[in-house]
């Protein structure tokens, strides 16, 4: 790959930017890093959003950046129920975590939810946790067992 390549972020749509915003840095650690407003017709052409009216945050955490989108006009589509894990596309953001009850805890005060009936344990004595984020985005809770 060129050196003039870089990856830079990972867009997520959200129906609510400042609640998203608040949601990312105080329950999951993000740091807010910028934001745009975006009203033309090249950006309308490009992101095929026909009347666009884009409201864009930038977060990043652990050197990886989330960009938030959120549409005031023509607002947004889906249901915001979780995607199923085998469909097309991005499915979910992972974090590996010491406590996930803890951090649980923190998502759902800031209006993610549990979804209790998708905490597993491993083998190797690990624990999973699924919760999403207040638009229904999946997020996953990896806990390590602590070597002694």
């Amino acid at each position: 790959m060129s050196p003039d390549h870089r990856l830079t972020h990972v867009g997520l749509c959200v129906t609510n930017i400042e609640r998203s915003t608040e949601f990312y840095c105080s329950a999951l650690g993000f740091t807010k890093i910028g934001e745009m407003h975006v009203d033309d017709a090249a950006s309308a052409r490009l992101l095929d959003v026909e009347g666009l009216v884009l409201d864009l945050v930038y977060l990043q955490r652990d050197g990886f950046r989330l960009e938030l989108l959120a549409y005031p006009a023509p607002g947004t589509t889906g249901d915001g129920a979780p995607r199923q894990m085998n469909a097309l596309g991005f499915t979910h953001l992972s974090f590996r975590v010491d406590d996930a009850d803890a951090l649980a805890e923190v998502v759902i005060e800031y209006g993610g939810q549990l979804l209790a009936d998708r905490t597993v344990a491993f083998g190797a004595g690990n624990r999973g946790m699924m919760l999403t984020d207040p638009d229904g985005n999946l997020l996953e809770l990896v806990e390590r067992v602590r070597s002694e």
